[in-house]
């Protein structure tokens, strides 16, 4: 136990950047247990549109939706989310995938989803920009 500690003590770079990773790890999978969702990546999303009839939902502005969106995607912004959620009861039973820019507007819309009662939500990881950068198609 004592060369443990001399270890860390001459090694306090590696020691803290050991420490500092595996709260980052940590974080990661104890994000999805608390908000109740989990990340897709683009061809995820795809698996899941194609095999269990998946929702892509759309969380940006308008303007922002305008500029380029996933096909067949429906626009709630979410700022009027919680406002507008009637609008998804027919999907409550289809897994739905929340998407916006890069993703923190479809964290909190996500978060919003699972406290309603949507049992199956996912958030695209890195929004419409890893959509983009996969080479999949966009409507205007």
């Amino acid at each position: 136990m004592e060369k443990l500690g001399t270890f860390i003590l001459d090694h306090w770079i590696l020691s803290f950047a050991l420490v500092f990773l595996s709260i980052l790890l940590l974080s990661d999978m104890l994000k999805s247990k608390f908000l109740g969702f989990k990340d897709v990546d683009p061809n995820g999303a795809i698996r899941q549109i194609n095999q269990a009839d998946a929702v892509m939902l759309d969380v940006r502005e308008d303007k922002e939706y305008a500029e380029g969106h996933i096909s067949g995607a429906l626009h709630i912004p979410l700022g009027v989310l919680d406002k507008r959620l009637s609008e998804l009861e027919a999907y409550k039973s289809r897994p739905i995938i929340v998407y916006c820019r890069s993703g923190d507007r479809a964290t909190r819309a996500g978060a919003l989803l699972r406290k309603q009662g949507f049992q199956t939500v996912y958030k695209l990881a890195g929004g419409i920009m890893a959509w983009k950068n996969a080479n999949l198609p966009t409507n205007k």
